[in-house]
């Protein structure tokens, strides 16, 4: 499946001025804001650790060695 294909809609409530600030950085960056804000969320989630493996589903239980 590819990437497009795997897309969520999401509604998302936000502060005027987190948005209003999110999309200037957008703009900076040459992203829509909704590029900018998967952006964001995906290099948290990598420094967090927590950004699962291409392939794997998030929480998916770890497959053990025979």
């Amino acid at each position: 499946m590819n990437e497009k294909q795997d897309k969520k809609a999401y509604p998302l409530r936000i502060s005027a001025d987190v948005l209003t600030a999110a999309q200037r950085w957008a703009d900076d960056e040459l992203r829509s804001l909704n590029a900018q804000i998967e952006y964001v969320l995906r290099d948290a989630l990598r420094k967090a650790g927590r950004l699962p493996r291409t392939g794997t589903a998030p929480d998916a239980p770890k497959k053990e060695s025979p």
